[in-house]
């Protein structure tokens, strides 16, 4: 099976090498230093700032139709963010490496990672704002949330595939809710 296009999404202009790092949280389900890179399915998954508390979903081969008919209400995927975060969103621009194949292996399939040990010399970079727009066009839905935490445990017990990112950063859970 060939490799999919690779990208790493950055809020830093003119990076001209990227050297491998320790994973970015504990949970990452990766040990050791690597370059990260997700394959253009889950590219949509990262077009919001880096520190935007975020929860992505689609249908996964294990997705039940309850959760389908629940969770995407005809949606292919969907990207959801608190609200507080759509001024930052609206005012980011985001640098898209592309990444070379070569030394990349897959990390985390249902996610769509990919890891290189070795440091990666991108081969282009797109520039985008306008998330909101990009967002669209890569085929999300997107939902803005008021509160995190009802969808984010709702979506983690469903049969959805689903990758939910920088939840520490969102809004404290409501006393009682």
């Amino acid at each position: 099976m060939a490799k999919p296009r690779l990208f790493h999404v950055s809020e830093e202009a003119g990076i001209a090498r990227f050297g491998p790092r320790p994973p970015p949280s504990p949970d990452a389900g990766v040990t050791g230093d690597a370059v990260w890179a997700v394959a253009e399915s889950h590219l949509v998954n990262f077009l919001t700032p880096r520190d935007c508390p975020r929860i992505t979903f689609r249908a996964g081969p294990q997705t039940s139709l309850a959760d389908c008919e629940r969770f995407l209400l005809g949606a292919e995927k969907v990207v959801a963010f608190e609200a507080v975060w759509l001024p930052r969103l609206n005012a980011c621009r985001l640098h898209i490496y592309e990444m070379p194949r070569d030394t990349f292996q897959e990390a985390l399939p249902d996610a769509g990672y990919w890891i290189s040990r070795e440091a990666v010399t991108p081969l282009g970079v797109d520039v985008r704002g306008g998330l909101l727009q990009a967002l669209g066009a890569a085929g999300a839905e997107v939902r803005i949330l008021t509160d995190f935490w009802p969808l984010y445990d709702a979506v983690k017990e469903s049969s959805l595939q689903f990758s939910i990112l920088r939840k520490r950063n969102a809004r404290p859970r409501r006393l009682g809710a």
